[in-house]
């Protein structure tokens, strides 16, 4: 009798996740948690990408909650704790792959704790100084580096940022030992740099672009494999070309649910993601922010996993090396 009650459990439950699945998302509001300030770049992704969600999610409205805090780590423990119902789901861009070894305590398994839905975009970093340093190019960039060893410093919109971990990467593949002179933002650290207070920058295209166009910073390469077509930044060599070999960086972006989301949500999910990835309007706001939308096999579950398991082990080195932390 016992089995039996087990068994009709097991099947009420079964039945239960099926008319959940079904039903998904009934509508109720889907939240994307966006681990970081509202205003900036991950933020105006993450909103970009809930309203191309709505059509795909059947018109579901989607919405953003702005956890930010300790590199990206407080909001997407929040979401690993969330009910896996599908309801709650996390933007994180490359912190994802960092947060493990910046944060010596993180509260959740990156790799077992969240369902990966997919990769939606890769945005660009770009190298740039202050406008009085001499260097035109990144030749004379290279000279300069190795003539002022032990004076140069390098600024970033803080501990666990996009800039600060390009910062690090760029030390390390440089063999220099730079200050790093943390902001509480990368508008402040982008005002210091234009006024000669710090003299280099590695930083999101979507940050940078106006400062490059207007000319109020000096830009000496790409971050990224090949070069950019927008017309702005298209005569930017990569770093790799420009001398730096095999030197990349992007600031990619991930959709995440909670572990243990049924499967027949998770695909629902995946199966928007890739609409959306191909709306026209999201694409064109992405261009506009400098970013590339995700065609590749990242769009997958599986594909996506795999990428960040080996950004996992290109950033752990690299931070170690450093021995700086968010905690």
């Amino acid at each position: 009798m016992k089995k039996l009650f087990a068994l009709a459990a097991i099947a009420l439950a079964t039945l239960a996740v099926g008319a959940h699945a079904q039903d998904f998302p009934a509508g109720k509001p889907v939240t994307i948690v966006v681990p970081f300030a509202a205003g900036g770049p991950t933020d105006r992704v993450a909103r970009d990408l809930a309203e191309a969600l709505r059509k795909p999610l059947g018109g579901a409205s989607v919405i953003i909650d702005n956890v930010p805090g300790a590199g990206s780590s407080i909001g997407a423990a929040k979401v690993a704790r969330a009910n896996p119902d599908g309801y709650t789901l996390l933007l994180n861009h490359i912190a994802m792959a960092t947060v493990p070894t910046l944060v010596r305590n993180v509260p959740f398994k990156v790799e077992s704790d969240f369902e990966y839905l997919g990769i939606v975009n890769d945005v660009p970093m770009t190298l740039i100084s202050k406008p009085s340093l001499p260097a035109n190019n990144y030749k004379e960039l290279s000279t300069w580096i190795a003539a002022n060893k032990g004076k140069i410093n390098i600024g970033n919109a803080g501990v666990g940022s996009a800039s600060h971990l390009c910062g690090l990467l760029f030390q390390s593949a440089t063999k220099t030992e730079m200050t790093p002179v943390p902001y509480k933002g990368t508008a402040p650290a982008i005002t210091d740099l234009i006024g000669g207070q710090i003299d280099l920058l590695c930083d999101q295209s979507t940050n940078t672009s106006p400062q490059i166009e207007a000319k109020k910073v000096k830009a000496y390469a790409v971050t990224t494999p090949k070069r950019l077509t927008t017309p702005l930044l298209k005569d930017l060599p990569t770093l790799d070309e420009a001398g730096l070999k095999n030197f990349e960086v992007t600031i990619w972006h991930g959709l995440y649910a909670p572990k243990g989301t049924p499967a027949p949500v998770l695909k629902k999910l995946n199966d928007a993601l890739k609409v959306a990835l191909k709306d026209p309007d999201f694409i064109k706001r992405e261009e506009l922010l400098g970013a590339v939308v995700a065609t590749d096999g990242r769009i997958e579950p599986a594909g996506h996993k795999k990428f960040v398991i080996g950004e996992i082990a290109k950033w752990t080195p690299v931070i170690k090396a450093a021995g700086v932390y968010a905690d």
